[in-house]
């Protein structure tokens, strides 16, 4: 195994009064592939700091092997004296370095940059990508990467991984793409309440194994507690503490007790309740045949589709696609050139913004949360102190007055979750929510969101993320063209290429004369029409009687006392699910017959 050729020892930093490292760890030695994982907050980015030589600690030591080159990736680059994005990129090569200008130009074409630009009119995602460009030239010795995938599309960050994956340099790796930390590392470095601990392993295996570590600390805590209630009650009830023996004893239970003080347990976990409004109607949207088209370009070409109360919908495709576009029109916001949007009954949205731009950063944090004022929220028709519910996302009372334009990435996006689950809704749109979430309010996030009784349209380049929520996957083919597949990303890519094979052969043949209607020759017939009126109140009744045998169903004596009650009820609840599902998808075809008669 080759030496390290950069170590940090017994890393300790104090900021204020608190201490966000106690005794921290890091060696990194060529060819590593390591990955960095910590709650927000809890110190990652500040320790790839100290790694980098930027930031100075107050305990420890930081060693870096002579000559070997270090890259740290900054979340706010500086471009001061520089004309072009590609003289930035070029003067990442180091003082008196002959750099490779195909190497830095090609970079920045592959991350959708041409080099001319001028840094000082760069986008936030362009000054990010720019940056990325610029400590990937060298290809270093060591590479620190801090959120590399911010700002990238699907199409960048799969590029990301096979450039990562194709060099020699060591790297460090900070993360909430999950897929990425997956595929790239092959170890794992956990940073929790100020130390390290060390799994020699890939992302892939941190869950069990942390789960596994955080269980053994409660079971020594458990231990530690009941050691000290015997000692309390020796002291109570047993002999004299005046001898120094005695004495020795009650200085033990002493510092036992600032033991099991000081021994902090995890974290708290972010508690996210939504707070749903009644049910919308089975519908929630149909769009046929809309699209739009700025000056020459399309970037939606007719789509129709039908999203239905409880589907979960992702909607991918490149920077600059028109995923925002086509969630805005589904959504009514936006009107489409062509085409028609009808919007299902008793719809009440709520909207997750990429940009937080909803926050008001003079506003202090528990005015942000209680959006009507006063010192409480409503939350699931419950009133909550807002301080209490600021606990459910992580923040500490004493942040209740801090302003919100203080406050870190990942606190603002915990901050925007907390207003958006308060507010009553059945239709949630989600717009990029994992920028700057961390793994376990991510993985909280995913649990909600699969509880929501309601409808979600979530727009994504986090493919885990979409693996784990989605029942089905809007995605652009290009040129405007959008597809709808089930399942997940994952299924989308294993859909995708029968799809464009199948469309291929059908645009080589000739195009047979046909009206709007998919059956020009169909017609209503007088069965059809009774079976268009009935059906709702069909509908309603078996929702009504599945309701009424889940409920006798939810009884956990009902098998012990009436067995062939439970039977019959279970058998009952069967049919009428299959008879309501094909109560559902009868009336949904006679629906689009019959819009399809009228266009």
């Amino acid at each position: 195994m080759p030496p390290p050729l950069l170590t940090l020892q017994d890393i300790g930093l104090t900021f204020g009064t608190a201490q966000l490292l106690a005794g921290a760890a890091l060696a990194v030695s060529a060819g590593d592939r390591v990955c960095l994982v910590g709650r927000n907050g809890s110190g990652t980015s500040t320790l790839l700091k100290v790694a980098a030589g930027l930031v100075q600690s107050d305990t420890g030591r930081r060693f870096a092997q002579p000559g070997a080159t270090i890259r740290y990736l900054p979340q706010e680059p500086d471009f001061e004296g520089f004309a072009t994005t590609l003289d930035y990129v070029e003067a990442g090569f180091g003082d008196g370095a002959a750099g490779d200008h195909h190497r830095a130009t090609y970079l920045l074409q592959q991350l959708g940059l041409t080099g001319a630009e001028d840094p000082e009119t760069l986008s936030g995602g362009e000054a990010r990508r720019t940056a990325l460009a610029r400590v990937l030239a060298p290809e270093p010795d060591i590479l620190l990467l801090d959120e590399p995938t911010n700002h990238l599309d699907l199409p960048g960050i799969e590029w990301l991984e096979r450039e990562l994956s194709g060099l020699r340099s060591g790297i460090v790796l900070i993360s909430h793409d999950r897929r990425m930390l997956e595929r790239i590392s092959r170890s794992t470095v956990w940073l929790d309440r100020g130390i390290t601990r060390q799994l020699d392993q890939g992302f892939a295996h941190f869950e069990a194994w942390r789960d596994d570590v955080l269980e053994q600390e409660e079971t020594e805590r458990h231990k530690l507690g009941r050691k000290i209630v015997m000692e309390e009650d020796w002291l109570r009830y047993g002999v004299t503490a005046r001898r120094k023996r005695n004495q020795k004893r009650l200085g033990d239970l002493h510092a036992l007790r600032k033991k099991h003080k000081e021994q902090k347990g995890a974290q708290g976990n972010v508690r996210m309740v939504a707070s749903e409004a009644d049910l919308s109607g089975r519908l929630v949207i149909v769009a046929e045949g809309i699209s739009k088209t700025y000056g020459d370009r399309t970037v939606v070409q007719p789509f129709s589709t039908r999203v239905m109360r409880g589907d979960r919908i992702g909607i991918v495709g490149p920077n600059g696609a028109g995923k925002t576009t086509l969630l805005n029109m589904l959504t009514g916001v936006l009107p489409p050139d062509t085409g028609e949007v009808m919007l299902g009954t008793n719809l009440q949205f709520v909207t997750l913004d990429q940009r937080r731009e909803t926050l008001d950063p003079t506003q202090t944090l528990a005015q942000a949360m209680a959006e009507g004022g006063g010192d409480t929220v409503m939350v699931g028709g419950q009133s909550r102190h807002v301080v209490s519910y600021m606990k459910d996302f992580l923040f500490g009372p004493e942040q209740a007055n801090t302003q919100v334009g203080v406050l870190s990435g990942g606190e603002r996006g915990r901050l925007t979750l907390a207003r958006a689950f308060a507010r009553p809704s059945n239709l949630m749109i989600l717009d990029e929510p994992t920028n700057d979430l961390d793994l376990e309010t991510l993985e909280l996030l995913q649990e909600r969101l699969a509880d929501y009784a309601g409808t979600v349209l979530l727009v994504s380049h986090d493919r885990d993320f979409l693996d784990r929520v989605v029942t089905s996957v809007m995605a652009t083919d290009g040129e405007g063209t959008w597809t709808e597949y089930a399942g997940g990303y994952s299924d989308m890519l294993a859909q995708r290429g029968p799809v464009r094979q199948a469309a291929a052969a059908a645009k080589a043949k000739p195009a047979e004369p046909r009206g709007r209607g998919a059956t020009p020759n169909r017609r209503m017939t007088f069965k059809d029409k009774h079976a268009l009126e009935t059906l709702p109140a069909r509908i309603a009744s078996l929702e009504a009687d599945l309701a009424r045998l889940n409920r006798e169903l939810a009884d956990p004596d009902l098998y012990a006392r009436k067995p062939d009650r439970f039977k019959a009820a279970t058998k009952a609840l069967e049919t009428a699910q299959t008879a309501l599902t094909a109560a559902e998808e009868q009336w949904l075809a006679l629906e689009m017959l019959r819009e399809e008669l009228e266009g």
